[in-house]
């Protein structure tokens, strides 16, 4: 991840579903939600059990094509998920790096409730960068990828074994995307190569979803998650959705809404513009805009997982998909 950076400021957003209703429809219509949202059994998100599946995929060592870690971890993903999941859909296929190297590339999606036209789409990548490149000691030293892929592949984990245990009334899409993180920053789009596959070929023929969320980065102590510029741009309602309910089930230290001014090409980007789907990031950053000190150095190691903030992103996940998926 994360590619090329930028400070986006003084972007306007238009959005028509903000236009001004009468008071008394407005307190009707909050009434009739909050009484559909206390109605609905949210299942209790399981830190323990997120911080195990991030730790297993750690062990395999750093995911990085061309590795057997790309392989053992890749098959383990999918012997999980199909225990969990109505169907999997797997995608081997070869992608360009960006010296033009042939690099292997595994998608694995997993779906639940195929049938439903209403659907969501759940996303985080799986590999590892291939180089500490952020690193002061140690440059091109490997990295574990704890927090920069595994924790997001964690919590989703976590929450297909969920919804396993108790069906989600819409359709669901979890979508682990390789080959995210092997770019150069030269080169902005060398950067997620396997989204941008399944983006120009998804896994069904003109397949949709209502919106998208991307975790990134989501399992690191004291993590602060920014409204990032270019989900924004894309998909604010949804976004804001998602904010709220975090805030609302007391996570506001995590979910902030301060503008730091951040946009990143992240896998989001490709979804947004090619497949046509509002997806938004999930990605911890720093107040300043700039990433959290142990990106892309050999320092995103386990040592930095907190179980505290995968359940935040985790639980707030669960709310929105059982309580509330799309009240934007």
């Amino acid at each position: 991840m994360h590619k090329v950076w930028g400070i986006i400021a003084g972007v306007a957003f238009l959005f028509s579903a903000c236009q001004e209703k009468g008071k008394s429809t407005e307190q009707s219509e909050d009434a009739t939600k909050d009484q559909q949202v206390s109605q609905v059994s949210v299942p209790v998100f399981q830190a323990d059990s997120a911080f195990a599946y991030t730790e297993k995929q750690v062990a395999f060592g750093p995911r990085i094509a061309n590795t057997p870690a790309q392989q053992q971890c890749s098959n383990w993903l999918i012997q999980t998920l199909r225990g969990f999941a109505d169907t999997v859909f797997v995608q081997r296929v070869t992608v360009q790096g960006p010296h033009k190297q042939a690099l292997p590339c595994i998608n694995i999606i997993a779906s639940f409730n195929p049938a439903a036209k209403q659907r969501i789409l759940l996303l985080a990548h799986w590999d590892t960068r291939p180089h500490a490149d952020q690193d002061a000691f140690d440059k091109k030293g490997k990295l574990d990828g704890a927090d920069d892929g595994a924790s997001g592949v964690g919590v989703l984990l976590e929450a297909a074994r969920q919804f396993h245990l108790q069906k989600p009334g819409t359709g669901i899409d979890i979508l682990l995307t390789d080959v995210e993180d092997y770019g150069i920053t030269e080169e902005e789009n060398s950067f997620c190569l396997g989204t941008q596959y399944w983006a120009k070929n998804p896994h069904i023929k003109g397949y949709k979803a209502n919106y998208g969320i991307l975790l990134d980065m989501v399992g690191g102590r004291g993590s602060q998650f920014y409204m990032e510029s270019i989900s924004k741009q894309y998909a604010y309602g949804p976004m804001k959705m998602f904010w709220d309910a975090g805030n609302k089930l007391g996570f506001s230290d995590y979910f902030r809404y301060e503008n730091n001014g951040a946009g990143i090409t992240d896998d989001h980007v490709y979804i947004n513009t090619i497949a046509n789907i509002p997806t938004f990031d999930v990605i911890a950053l720093q107040a300043n805009g700039n990433f959290v000190p142990h990106w892309h150095t050999q320092n995103d190691n386990m040592s930095v997982i907190d179980k505290k903030t995968l359940h935040a992103v985790g639980q707030t996940l669960l709310q929105v998909i059982y309580a509330q998926p799309f009240s934007y």
